[in-house]
């Protein structure tokens, strides 16, 4: 009996107060950071398995993994060419005329120098619609490091014999993702009446 005279409830046989739980119970610190560093073992895994999947398709250029990026690429262009083009972007901007809309189109593609012109790396190989559009001889130019260059005798080429143009990291993750070929072209620099 408690002092106020009435009956105490006696403790469930096996049940714990809070000031008796332990490193052990489900509530308890320990197994909360068990259960914390299986969840983030569990992400670190799946992260890895996607980037795995990832690189994987990208070399076979499967379609699974390619088109997704593709459609991701295409949905964040418009971020792409706010900067890409100028002299302290990563990106150039080729701008092309389609094959059979005849409708104009820029598209944000990493290009280097040559000792004649251009040269950028196809990740998606050379199906691509801009390449395709390239490769169809209508007009076409390159705005590289805030300048405009015509593209004349564009063609497609083995990585191998532009390799040496683009900085190792570029050529690592060439290697990374089975890139094999790249766009070669020389580039006649417009001035800025359009000449």
């Amino acid at each position: 009996m408690s002092p106020s005279g009435r009956p105490t409830a006696s403790p469930r046989p096996g049940a714990r107060s809070p000031e008796a739980m332990d490193w052990q119970s489900p509530l308890g610190g320990g197994t909360m950071r068990a259960v914390l560093v299986r969840v983030v073992a569990g992400l670190v895994l799946l992260v890895a398995a996607i980037g795995i999947v990832f690189v994987v398709g990208m070399r076979r250029k499967s379609a699974a993994v390619v088109n997704p990026v593709r459609r991701l690429s295409r949905a964040t262009k418009a971020l792409s060419l706010k900067t890409a083009g100028t002299s302290e972007a990563y990106a150039s901007v080729v701008r092309h005329v389609g094959r059979t809309s005849g409708k104009s189109y820029e598209t944000p593609v990493h290009a280097v120098t040559t000792d004649d012109g251009f040269a950028i790396a196809l990740p998606y190989g050379s199906t691509s619609d801009w390449v395709k559009n390239v490769l169809a001889r209508r007009p076409a130019a390159l705005v590289y490091e805030g300048r405009t260059y015509s593209v004349e005798e564009p063609k497609i080429v083995p990585l191998g014999e532009a390799a040496l143009n683009f900085t190792p990291r570029d050529r690592l993750a060439h290697r990374l993702f089975g890139v094999k070929e790249c766009l070669v072209m020389r580039g006649v620099e417009v001035s800025v009446d359009g000449r």
